[in-house]
């Protein structure tokens, strides 16, 4: 009884800070959600919320005009006279009759066509108009969940930190922002400061409603909505991918007429919208959008359908019709989740006419203010535009209460006691003890996850163990561990150590110290998953991987040194010894023999090194070009500027103890970029060179490799490496040069194929080559379709390879699987 007295008088304390207030409902007594309310003459104002309740914050007593809007219905101003705060004002709404004019019915010419064309031409006009400003900034996140599974993938997934009621549905995330943004078109710029945020049960209260995040600008080409473009409805390229119909006309409340456009996309499963669009007439600009994405035009299967809205007002002192409110709805239905989530937003106190001076943009794009995450309720009840719901209420009052609880170290021990315990199938499939407390874990690895094949070690499995401390949550933390590899058809155990520390989530320092016995691939990065030697040598008898033993030492470190640049180096004692076949098992193709351990000549018997002692060297650093970044209150993130390549530059430098002929040095550059071309797709390229400042008979392990491919299914980076290049043919100790280029058209080629245009399959082509001195260019052409499966499962990729070295041509496939 006395928690709900306590919940009564918190959520009374919530509700007498408003100062208008009141409830926003249609002609059957519907509440109606998100309604933009604001004082006539103005671009100051608030919401309704999903109960149709509102509060505007209003110091000023006296004769008032507000305004309703809300799209599908007539927008509605009252006049008020106040005399005392709070002041109570409910109304109705009734829905706005969209007439069809007969001329434009009668007309040859598609009308909504012509509207369409008046708003493309119009884009460059209306955005200069807008092309600086400041606003303040509201946003909310709201993700429930219905009936969750108890189990996925045979893990419990328990009650999600008290999310979860009796039926396991609930709110899952709750968060708000409130920010002051400040925007430049020519050239680009944009900052957003954090004045304040808030996450449901969490302390640190860094919510991820960032303006920058959501802002999807229609009047740009393409709207990015997570790793897709889909093209806007008034884009430059809107009538290659939609058809339009007027449904009819409107006047608003300044007298203009507003033409409401149906929008159809051209095929189904483009990277479209359908719905509607809202433009005013003459002055063709954008009035409101509603309109809809499903998961197959996002290329992301986990989502059912989005739902994105938007409504403009009009600012009579600049002409500018401004974004004020924008609602995205998502539906996700993955591993048995069932979610509905929303992300609202609202921009008031514009000012189109501000003042910048050069510190007004800097690198900085994302900061929060001090004490951002701190605010208390006093605080949120005051400046909050947008009044929460009932259901929002509870969830703040309820999970704030209990993340004392669940912090305390009675609680978290309790967790802790139940998670840590051993299980039957522990050894096999792994086991981690937590101390959440005081921040620690000890992790056994599974010994069913690390087990492999190769012809040198047979079967082979490792055990693994390590611990890891959490010093703070500022990226202060340290790990160490040990790898026990014992090789069943060789009988030999191999140990391995590592420890790690890094010091904060800023620059981001890092120093790693690892060493031991362990069988290294000849080309470090491997060139072959060894899971996929395992299924290839098992199954097929082909062994592609090629090993030797390492007994080593080694020492990096790494760091941020300023933005945009990022050094690594490291320095390692290396013994090396060859390694030769110790079996010949194989579950099929008995009839096969496998290819001996050597990469240079896989019919050769002897060994492709002899053993021999070396210390390398190794300095990167990484280039990122105009680089801006965001800073949260416990860490910094890079924003990449897509416009200009990333640059890797590295020195090698090896040193042979006892034979200075295996001393090298190896000088390379890597650049690297992708490009999105709008209406033809995307472009990638990957260019690398190095060179051998001495050439000399240096040991296999140090030649540079380019990475081969010679099982059907892709390399895991087609643009680093090479679809059907044998594995080590053109390792070389030579100056050397290499180049991967690809350009996927989306559906720019296929949507033009009647019938083809229906499955909504992406056209791939790509070129490959290498130089190295002494040998003739080897070269690959592919072409190959994307986005193949079925609804929004669109997974596979399909490439025919063709390469050319030497008058001779091969020809191969290769195929990929990706889920997201």
């Amino acid at each position: 009884m006395k928690r709900i007295t306590l919940l009564l008088l918190l959520l009374n304390s919530i509700i007498i800070s408003a100062q208008i207030r009141g409830k926003v409902v249609d002609k059957n007594n519907e509440t109606l959600p998100y309604v933009s309310i604001y004082l006539k003459n103005s671009l100051t104002g608030t919401t309704t919320n999903d109960s149709g309740l509102y509060e505007l914050n209003l110091r000023k007593k006296g004769k008032h005009t507000i305004v309703f809007q809300f799209l599908g219905f007539k927008t509605l101003e009252k006049t008020v006279t106040i005399t005392s705060f709070p002041f109570t004002l409910n109304v109705k709404l009734i829905p706005e009759e969209v007439l069809l004019n007969e001329v434009e019915v009668s007309s040859k010419e598609n009308p909504a066509n012509r509207i369409i064309r008046n708003v493309i031409a119009n884009k460059e006009k209306n955005t200069n108009k807008s092309g600086k400003y400041t606003a303040d900034f509201y946003s909310r996140g709201l993700f429930k969940i219905k009936d969750a599974p108890k189990k996925i993938l045979g893990q419990e997934v328990g009650d999600l930190g008290g999310a979860l009621d009796s039926t396991r549905s609930g709110i899952i995330y709750l968060s708000e922002t409130i920010s002051k943004i400040t925007y430049q078109k020519k050239p680009k710029k944009f900052k957003e400061v954090i004045v304040a945020s808030k996450v449901s049960g969490q302390d640190n209260g860094i919510s991820f409603n960032q303006a920058d995040e959501v802002n999807f600008n229609l009047y740009n080409n393409l709207i990015t909505i997570g790793e897709t473009d889909l093209f806007s409805p008034i884009s430059d390229y809107a009538f290659s991918h939609y058809k339009f119909k007027l449904e009819g006309s409107f006047y608003d409340k300044n007298g203009k007429n507003i033409d409401k456009i149906k929008i159809i996309p051209k095929r189904e499963n483009d990277n479209v919208f359908s719905g509607y669009i809202y433009v005013v007439e003459d002055d063709w600009a954008i009035y409101a959008a509603d309109i809809n994405a499903t998961g197959s035009q996002i290329n992301n299967p986990a989502i059912d359908v989005l739902h994105l809205k938007q409504d403009y007002n009009y600012d009579e002192k600049t002409q500018i019709w401004a974004l004020i409110l924008q609602t995205i709805d998502f539906k996700i239905g993955f591993l048995g989740f069932k979610m509905d989530g929303r992300f609202s937003a609202s921009y008031t106190n514009y000012n189109f006419n501000p003042i910048y001076t050069k510190t007004s943009f800097g690198k900085e794009v994302l900061s929060f203010e001090k004490e951002a995450t701190k605010k208390d309720s006093v605080y949120w009840n005051k400046l909050r535009p947008v009044p929460l719901t009932l259901e929002e209420k509870i969830d703040y009052i309820i999970k704030d209460s209990i993340t004392t609880v669940h912090e305390s170290k009675k609680y978290l021990d309790s967790v802790d006691t139940k998670s840590n315990r051993f299980k039957i199938l522990s050894p096999i499939l792994g086991y981690t003890y937590r101390n959440s407390y005081d921040k620690w874990r000890l992790n056994f690895g599974g010994l069913i996850g690390n087990t492999r094949f190769n012809t040198v070690q047979g079967f082979n499995t490792s055990l693994d163990i390590n611990y890891s401390k959490r010093n703070n949550d500022y990226g202060n933390r340290w790990n160490a561990g040990i790898r026990l590899n014992y090789g069943f058809s060789e009988k030999k155990l191999r140990p391995t150590f590592s420890f790690s520390k890094s010091w904060n989530n800023f620059d981001k320092p890092l120093l790693t110290i690892s060493g031991g016995i362990k069988v290294n691939q000849f080309d470090e990065r491997n060139q072959i998953r060894n899971s996929a030697n395992t299924v290839n040598s098992l199954f097929f008898k082909r062994n592609y991987a090629k090993f030797f033993e390492k007994t080593y030492a080694r020492v990096a470190f790494s760091k941020e040194a300023t933005n945009g640049i990022y050094f690594n180096s490291s320095l390692e004692y290396a013994n090396r010894k060859p390694l030769l076949n110790s079996s010949d098992y194989s579950f099929f193709r008995k009839d096969r023999t496998y290819f001996t351990n050597n990469p240079i000549d896989r019919n050769s018997s002897l060994p492709a090194i002899e053993q021999h002692d070396v210390v390398t060297a190794t300095v990167t650093t990484r280039i990122n070009f105009a680089n801006k970044y965001v800073s949260y209150p416990n860490a910094r993130y890079n924003v990449r500027n897509k416009k200009y390549p990333t640059l890797y530059l590295s020195y090698k430098k090896t040193f042979g103890i006892n034979d200075n002929n295996l001393s090298s040095d190896l000088v390379s550059l890597k650049a690297t970029q992708r490009f999105r071309m709008g209406n033809f797709g995307d472009f990638r390229y990957n260019l690398k060179s190095g060179l051998f400042l001495n050439k000399k008979d240096i040991s296999f392990v140090d030649y540079y490799h380019p990475l081969g491919n010679e099982i059907h299914l892709a390399p895991e980076d087609r643009i680093n490496a090479f679809h059907i290049l044998p594995y080590y043919r053109f390792s070389t100790n030579d100056r050397y040069a290499e180049m991967h280029l690809e350009h996927n058209f989306k559906g720019f080629l296929l949507s033009k194929v009647p019938l083809l245009n229906k499955l909504n399959f992406h056209t791939v082509i790509g070129a490959k080559t290498f130089f190295s001195g002494g040998t003739k260019p080897y070269t690959e052409y592919s072409i190959g379709l994307d986005n193949l499966g079925f609804g929004k499962w669109r997974f596979l990729r399909l490439d025919f390879v063709a390469s050319h070295h030497d008058n001779t041509v091969h020809r191969g496939i290769a195929f990929s699987i990706n889920i997201f």
